[in-house]
């Protein structure tokens, strides 16, 4: 694994909440029938997320939204170059995914190519009536035609660039990092 520094703190956990309150906030003034939504977090970083807006919704609104996992190893285009074994973890879609506006989450939108794996995936589930994208940090260099609908944050980096989302549910910190390769 090549080596990386810090070079600098992008947010704190109070920016990532007060994104996360502005994202909801988003939401709700395009989204027409609150009973049709559903958000679909990708394992990993985009399952805190999903459920930390479906909560803040629920605090704003007074009711449940449902939430989603879904885990995309097998459908990934590089699945070859990943592992010989791949770690499948446990999609877990309590809802029916047909006629619904399922948000997908994700915390880093880079290349598009997980959100395209998670498309195919999301629709083995069934047919939404729409999928949107949120992402809490759109990076660029896209290779694939995607965008998120709701973006917390854009970010230009290079392609020595990384940026690396920590969340106090899977890394036990909140900040989000912009780290650069080394050459070691």
């Amino acid at each position: 694994m090549p080596s990386t520094r810090e070079k600098s703190q992008l947010m704190s956990a109070s920016e990532i909440d007060r994104t996360l309150v502005r994202l909801a906030h988003e939401i709700l003034e395009k989204t027409q029938d609150l009973d049709k939504l559903a958000f679909v977090g990708i394992r990993r970083r985009g399952v805190p997320l999903a459920q930390r807006l479906a909560a803040k919704i629920e605090s704003l609104e007074s009711r449940k939204i449902p939430v989603g996992i879904l885990d995309i190893n097998l459908y990934r285009d590089d699945l070859s170059t990943v592992s010989s074994q791949p770690v499948v973890s446990a999609t877990d879609i309590p809802f029916p995914v047909k006629g619904m506006d399922i948000i997908l989450t994700d915390d880093v939108l880079y290349t598009g190519r997980t959100i395209r794996a998670a498309l195919d995936a999301l629709f083995d589930h069934g047919r939404p009536a729409r999928v949107q994208l949120l992402v809490l940090i759109d990076r660029g260099h896209r290779e694939l035609p995607i965008a998120a609908r709701y973006v917390g944050r854009h970010v230009q980096t290079t392609d020595r660039e990384i940026i690396e989302v920590k969340f106090q549910e899977i890394d036990g910190m909140e900040r989000v990092l912009l780290v650069e390769r080394t050459d070691d």
